[in-house]
């Protein structure tokens, strides 16, 4: 996900009283001061929350030299499945095409959940075969939960009407119990009623570190964007699909970028997530050096392991 032009942080809003989230009242917070830990003690932190396990986390495909386009063998996929697999309960993927429809199939042989990506764009016939190996896919019993596209709107690939038709498509080839949703940004689902209606399930994308907020108050901030999908949502589950923090790359306003800052990100999404049972995709697995492109050099620092395949911390 890349920063988005006109949602901006402000104190205001990441503030828990001026912002109440009543679902969250009983939620206690970690007794720690993360100004006043050592950094070795607070990597054992982070190193203690990961071995507890966490829901999910959304799948890097791509080794050091690959890109999208690259076709990725099986081989790699179950590598990097067995590396995340002790941590993990659930796999998110991006795409059907070109080894990604591997992740799945992997995953769930591995007694995985799946997040099954297909991504959209502006090739309507590429998007045919992403459509197609998810259908395919989910008959083969691959797919938990089947995602129509990833931010496809924000990029303006397609058009609100183009893009609910695919999800109607896939809804009607798929069995009644795979729910069927769409990834972006969680305000998306405020903005657009008809889409969010067509939904089975609202699949929300929640960056505090792209509206350039602090880390002081990324927690609340995250968990107020959370609670405007599921005000969105009208009862819907709603999934966070993507939060997550950069560890190197520099700084979006009051967002920095720094190993102590996503090690705090992590610990905190995370012990939340898990008091709270929210089902979060924490971005990402590994880190992807291509990404340094549209989201400048933080774009290759998203990962809990490195691009070496491991841990970072």
């Amino acid at each position: 996900m890349s920063y988005r032009e006109g949602h901006h942080f402000s104190l205001n809003e990441g503030n828990h009283e001026a912002n109440a989230i009543p679902s969250f009242q009983d939620y206690k917070p970690l007794d720690i001061n993360f100004n006043d830990v050592a950094p070795i003690k607070l990597k054992s932190i982070w190193q203690e929350t990961l071995a507890q396990g966490i829901y999910g986390i959304c799948f890097s495909l791509y080794a050091e030299g690959q890109r999208p386009g690259d076709a990725i063998d099986a081989e790699q996929v179950n590598r990097r499945i067995q590396i995340v697999k002790p941590y993990v309960k659930a796999i998110r993927s991006f795409s059907t095409i070109e080894g990604n429809e591997h992740i799945p199939r992997i995953a769930h042989e591995n007694g995985m959940q799946t997040l099954v990506g297909a991504w959209l764009g502006s090739d309507l016939e590429k998007n045919e075969r992403e459509i197609a190996s998810l259908i395919a896919l989910a008959h083969k019993g691959c797919v938990s939960i089947a995602a129509v596209g990833n931010e496809v709107l924000y990029r303006n690939d397609l058009t609100e009407e183009q893009l609910i038709a695919y999800i109607l498509r896939v809804r009607e080839a798929l069995p009644p119990s795979i729910p069927v949703g769409y990834v972006d940004a969680y305000y998306e689902f405020s903005h657009r009623p008809a889409l969010t209606e067509v939904c089975d399930v609202v699949l929300a994308n929640c960056y505090p570190y792209w509206e350039g907020c602090p880390i002081e108050y990324a927690l609340s901030h995250m968990q107020s964007m959370y609670y405007g999908a599921k005000v969105a949502g009208k009862g819907k589950p709603v999934i966070i699909t993507e939060t997550g923090w950069p560890s190197a790359g520099g700084a979006l306003r009051g967002a920095v970028a720094s190993a102590e800052n996503a090690i705090r990100y992590f610990i905190e999404a995370q012990h939340w997530a898990r008091e709270a049972q929210i089902p979060m995709y924490y971005f990402s697995s590994f880190d992807e050096s291509w990404k340094v492109g549209a989201e400048g050099d933080v774009g290759a620092y998203w990962g809990l392991w490195d691009a070496q395949e491991q841990l970072k911390f």
